[in-house]
């Protein structure tokens, strides 16, 4: 069984995935682009599948991280992925994606990078 502490590896790790995914690219861009929308979509996945995995007891330590949000954009895009907004996941991706790396980042040791 894996611990916590992988879960918010797994978060960083696609986080900056998304950010890397991204880096230099419009909305427009990203619109035109089923490569780049099924990526970075299957990294806000995984950090909605990590994030809900996560203890009880992590969540209460951590009220700081929007726990429920995160985990609800991920079952709307697994379950109801043929409703996906285009315009919110690059709202996300661009406002959300960077604090929430800069959190995670106080929480993963840096050797684990």
């Amino acid at each position: 069984m894996r611990d916590d502490a992988a879960y918010f590896l797994d978060r960083l790790i696609a986080a900056r995935k998304i950010r890397d995914y991204i880096e230099g690219m419009s909305e427009a861009t990203f619109r035109q682009s089923d490569l780049h929308q099924s990526a970075v979509i299957r990294e806000i996945q995984v950090i909605g599948e990590a994030a809900r995995l996560v203890s009880a007891d992590s969540t209460t330590a951590h009220p700081e991280i929007e726990w429920e949000e995160i985990a609800g954009m991920r079952n709307r895009m697994v379950h109801e992925y043929f409703r996906v907004n285009l315009r919110i996941v690059w709202q996300t991706v661009q406002d959300s994606i960077p604090a929430l790396i800069v959190q995670l980042e106080l929480f993963v040791p840096s050797d684990n990078e």
